[in-house]
């Protein structure tokens, strides 16, 4: 039986071919000039679609370029505003310990204000700048931990035996308060940062100020703080006097504490919604932030950033928040009043931040 093979164009050459005379003849030619193949005259569909409608992705594309390029831009003009200074570059250092360290420091830095300024925020015309406040923040397995350290602590300062730690400022900078911090905790320093008081006073202002809870009134003349008890925003001014003031019942040690829950609310604002995605409180809060933090030479503001989310958790209660445990007071005609450190506890403390593990209760400062 023979197979049917398939038919060729002879094949429809003849009354079944419906177009008579195959793919190549004359009636097919006429049915193709009255039967076009392209039902739309050889127009593309794309062409009749509204014009807008075809420039939308061309349009989108161009405007992501130029988010995606301001964005970088930005972040590089923001990152080149940072002070920086060759802090933690220098020999004699201990080995480094786990977790991320960040000594964070308060200078009383009058740089750039104003007499007007200083009147504004009675800060005094002191020149030079000496530290009113340092903390150590750590950050790592063992969750995070700020811990004030007072000013007025009598520790080894080194090439100048034993004085107040803000005395290792005094005589050698952010260097040798690196140095000094490092050789009595034994915790490696990572990151530096400091800030002074015009500084502070515009990061504040920048955000719209910072709501504090007071249990009683506080005056202090000299810091030019006159504060109501109860909840109330305190501006840039208000903040500073409210940082420095030491008329209290325990003087130094209620400061410490004091800035402790003032710094954890300031990036807890900082990096709120309402301030991080409003272009009135965001950008004055970059340019303050950036042009008046003083870094180490290695950091950059992504490490900054890294560090304001930090205290943002600790003050939201996700870590711990004390003070290196006391043990007592002296005086000596060279230093004046200081305090000591609980040996014990103090070594606990500064035990759990070398090894990245959490402060035991006991080692805080009730």
């Amino acid at each position: 039986m023979a197979r049917n093979r398939p038919a060729g164009p002879a094949e429809y050459a003849d009354e079944r071919d419906p177009y008579g005379g195959g793919y190549g003849g004359d009636q097919y030619a006429g049915y193709a000039a009255t039967h076009p193949a392209d039902p739309y005259g050889g127009r593309d569909l794309y062409d009749d679609m509204p014009r807008r409608r075809r420039r939308w992705p061309r349009v989108f594309a161009v405007l992501l370029v130029l988010v995606l390029v301001a964005s970088v831009g930005g972040y590089f003009y923001l990152d080149s505003r940072l002070k920086r200074e060759p802090v933690l570059d220098q020999a004699g250092r201990i080995a480094d310990t786990p977790g991320t360290n960040w000594l964070i420091v308060g200078s009383d830095s009058r740089e750039g204000l104003s007499a007007a300024d200083r009147k504004r925020m009675a800060t005094g015309k002191a020149e030079g700048r000496r530290t009113d406040s340092m903390m150590l923040l750590h950050y790592g397995a063992g969750g995070t931990s700020l811990v004030s350290l007072p000013r007025d602590s009598y520790v080894p300062i080194p090439g100048r035996g034993s004085n107040k730690l803000n005395a290792a400022f005094a005589f050698g900078g952010p260097k040798l308060l690196v140095k000094t911090v490092e050789q009595a905790t034994r915790v490696r320093i990572d990151h530096y940062a400091e800030i002074g008081f015009g500084g502070f006073v515009g990061v504040v202002d920048s955000v719209g100020g910072v709501e504090m809870c007071l249990k009683e009134r506080m005056r202090d003349p000299k810091a030019g703080l006159n504060l109501p008890a109860g909840c109330q925003t305190l501006d840039g001014a208000q903040a500073l006097g409210y940082v420095r003031t030491r008329a209290s019942a325990r003087a130094d040690l209620d400061r410490v504490e004091r800035q402790r829950q003032f710094f954890g609310a300031l990036m807890k604002k900082s990096t709120s919604p309402g301030v991080m995605f409003n272009p009135a409180r965001g950008i004055p809060l970059a340019l303050n932030a950036t042009s008046n933090f003083l870094v180490d030479e290695d950091d950059h503001l992504y490490d900054l950033v890294r560090m304001m989310w930090a205290m943002k958790g600790v003050s939201g209660g996700d870590g711990i928040t004390t003070a290196v445990p006391i043990g007592g007071n002296g005086s000596s005609p060279s230093v004046g009043a200081y305090i000591t450190w609980d040996k014990r506890k103090s070594g606990a403390l500064f035990e759990a931040l070398r090894n990245d593990q959490k402060i035991p209760q006991d080692a805080t400062q009730k």
